[in-house]
């Protein structure tokens, strides 16, 4: 029979170890709200909207060859159309579909060099469009002698550069900057068809180039959306920067050109291809160029050409997918996803059997279906707090924040081969115009065949570093926000 004393001290060491137990509750539950915090982003909800106002960078580049990169239809852009002729949201969603299935078909049959893409240190400022034009960003460089300044879109899908060119022997579109006169250049010459540089348009447009009767060289290029240029195929100076000039450019003079280039003169191709601009200049920069993406529409970023000024230590190096091989674009191997500091229980396959590629000109991410579906429900769960809203077009996952300050975001994360891991806040996850309507940037693709697209969106702010010469793509902390 048990003395007072005993039972009291019974009940005492009953009560201490439920004591304990609540509090290593309390103490687990800090450390998971604490995670929670620690793998999210919290900011203002205006901060996610674009502002009229251009902001330029006041980060120091450090880069002797560096374009300014601005976004096409931002305030930032000296070729931004009217509101009427800007494109609407469901048009530009509309416009980037059209790219991606050119990309996956072009990825299908393997002939990937017909459709639009996005060094001793070059930077050109990126500057951001919105039309296939759509979700394109824009740089300004010199053609010809005297040298005119043209805004062009540039590319790591497409390879051949073209610029629209009087006399517009059939139709131009029309663009902000005056249209290149080569008869006004001293330094302009047609390639003749019996040239090497001539075949070599096979491979940087997909169509077999055409022949005048004056034996000038004729190129072709079409995009997903339709649009297309077609003009003779010539050589010019282009100068970059004042210390950065090319003589014999070999790019395009178009005479036929439609389509929605967003009042841009023409293209620059960032491709793979022998014409290329990575390739034309590789004896200067050494095949290795680098951009930082607007981080919004309202700021500016940049387009480097040579190796990058910042420590090699800030790079992170993932090598060249070979899924892209044979291709103008730039492969990727994913390996996983993570929400809110969890890695998303994905089967490998599911990435290896698509295969990614990273591409300046898609606007919006595309994974296999079954990846965005384990990713949607992670980002929807971690979200619950807010209310949902209508889809836009292809983004399923939307938010009406109009009762709300700040908003707690989820990071999203991508591993890829190598050990690389890209973290991304808040404004490279989410895709926002109206406070009642901002949505989560990613989107499936039709089948889990189909390659998955790193696209623009998620890219925002990073360093992204293209070194062909050493089969890999880097990713560093923002240079431009």
């Amino acid at each position: 029979m048990a003395t007072p004393i005993s039972s009291f001290l019974g009940f005492l060491l009953f009560s201490t170890l439920i004591f304990l137990c609540s509090l290593k509750k309390l103490e687990g539950r800090e450390t998971i709200e604490g995670n929670q915090l620690y793998h999210s982003h919290t900011v203002k909800v205006i901060s996610l909207l674009p502002s009229t106002i251009c902001s330029p960078s006041t980060k120091d580049t450090d880069k002797k060859t560096s374009l300014t990169v601005v976004h096409k239809h931002g305030p930032c852009s000296q070729i931004k159309q009217d509101k009427a002729k800007a494109s609407t949201l469901n048009e530009i969603l509309q416009e980037d579909q059209s790219r991606v299935n050119s990309i996956h078909s072009r990825m299908s049959k393997k002939l990937g060099f017909d459709d639009l893409r996005e060094s001793e240190a070059s930077t050109i400022p990126a500057k951001s469009g919105s039309t296939v034009g759509s979700g394109n960003y824009v740089v300004t460089v010199g053609l010809g002698t005297p040298k005119k300044d043209l805004t062009l879109i540039f590319d790591t899908g497409s390879d051949i550069t073209w610029t629209q060119c009087k006399p517009c022997a059939k139709s131009c579109y029309q663009q902000k900057e005056a249209i290149f006169d080569p008869s006004q250049s001293s330094t302009y010459t047609n390639i003749s068809c019996s040239s090497t540089s001539c075949s070599q348009l096979s491979s940087a447009t997909g169509n077999i180039p055409g022949c005048t009767s004056s034996s000038t060289c004729v190129y072709g290029i079409q995009y997903g959306d339709s649009s297309f240029s077609v003009g003779f195929f010539g050589k010019e100076k282009l100068t970059l920067t004042s210390n950065d000039v090319f003589n014999n450019f070999l790019f395009g003079c178009g005479q036929n050109n439609q389509g929605l280039f967003g009042g841009s003169a023409g293209l620059i191709g960032l491709g793979r291809d022998p014409l290329s601009l990575v390739q034309q200049t590789a004896a200067k920069y050494g095949r290795v160029f680098s951009y930082c993406l607007p981080l919004t529409s309202s700021s500016t970023g940049s387009l480097t050409f040579g190796k990058s000024a910042r420590p090699s230590s800030a790079i992170k190096f993932t090598p060249f997918s070979k899924v892209t091989e044979g291709t103008s674009f730039y492969g990727l191997d994913t390996v996983g996803i993570s929400v809110a500091g969890r890695k998303l229980s994905i089967a490998a396959s599911v990435f290896s059997n698509s295969g990614t590629i990273i591409d300046s000109g898609t606007v919006i991410t595309r994974l296999p279906p079954t990846a965005y579906s384990a990713l949607k429900t992670a980002f929807r769960q971690a979200m619950k707090n807010y209310p949902l809203t209508t889809p836009l077009s292809l983004l399923d996952t939307c938010y009406d924040l109009t009762q709300y300050e700040t908003v707690t975001v989820p990071k999203i994360g991508f591993s890829f081969n190598g050990g690389v891991y890209v973290d991304l806040d808040a404004s490279r996850t989410l895709f926002a115009t109206k406070i009642e309507q901002i949505c989560l940037a990613f989107a499936a693709n039709s089948d889990d065949d189909s390659v998955a697209i790193f696209g623009n969106v998620q890219q925002r702010g990073l360093e992204v570093v293209y070194d062909l010469a050493g089969g890999k793509i880097g990713f560093g902390p923002p240079s431009c926000s």
